[in-house]
């Protein structure tokens, strides 16, 4: 009998995980999204601190309204999204390994996800998607290194600027890892940082090629020629692409 038990158990837990899969890969965009978001003191300075006690909801507007219309243009109707400002965390989530093995992208996940499932223990209700903001001095920090976000649990770490001046730059880099948490995949080359021609572009089609007025956000950087690109200002000088909404389920 307790091997019949043990089984059912094994069997709950299972269909528990497909579900939760399932759910995680076919969003209903026609249902509200919720995203928290926890702010992190990543280098434990008083500036960086002085600055997350500033924060404001209403700085996330302008990142509201382009997923609103982006979405629209594929939907017919935007997406009902808001964003949720948590509570400050004290401990940094595990960081990616730097030249990772299989072996260590798969136990650096798991420890991701329990980090995670530790914060949510304390939260309430339960948003679509959990993202860590880590934020860091730019007068120490000059360069950030990858965020990263997970389709699987809707979960991101997320290394941002701790700088009013940086706020624009902020809001692409959030934006672009929440849509990693909805399944958009990079559309740059990984070994220079180069948007990749055609999935990579805002305008494919357009003649002459270059120079593009946009990037397009998952490949992060504006196109000026075959191997140069810039980094956009804001979100207003990106667009989310016909490939990019496919990957999300905004377009059929």
């Amino acid at each position: 009998m307790w091997k019949n038990i043990r089984i059912l158990c094994l069997l709950i837990i299972l269909l528990i995980v497909a579900v939760n899969a399932y759910r995680d890969q076919n969003q209903d965009w026609s249902k509200p999204i919720i995203v928290m978001l926890h702010p992190i003191n990543a280098d434990g300075r008083a500036a960086t601190q002085n600055y997350i006690q500033s924060l404001n909801l209403s700085e996330l507007k302008g990142a509201q309204e382009y997923l609103q219309q982006m979405s629209a243009q594929y939907r017919g109707q935007p997406i009902a999204i808001y964003f949720q400002l948590g509570r400050e965390l004290n401990r940094l989530p595990p960081k990616v390994p730097a030249q990772a093995t299989i072996l260590d992208t798969i136990l650096w996940s798991l420890k991701f996800r329990f980090y995670a499932w530790k914060q949510h223990e304390s939260i309430d209700g339960s948003p679509t998607v959990t993202l860590f903001l880590n934020y860091y001095d730019p007068e120490i920090m000059k360069e950030l290194k990858h965020s990263t976000a997970l389709q699987k649990g809707r979960i991101g770490s997320v290394n941002l600027f701790a700088s009013k001046k940086q706020s624009e730059q902020n809001k692409i880099v959030l934006v672009h890892e929440l849509l990693h948490a909805f399944g958009a995949t990079d559309k740059y080359d990984l070994a220079t940082g180069q948007p990749l021609y055609p999935i990579g572009y805002a305008y494919p089609n357009q003649q002459p090629l270059f120079p593009q007025a946009k990037a397009e956000l998952m490949a992060g950087h504006i196109p000026v020629s075959n191997d140069k690109s810039k980094m956009p200002d804001t979100l207003q000088q990106t667009l989310i692409n016909e490939i990019s909404a496919l990957e999300l389920g905004w377009k059929k």
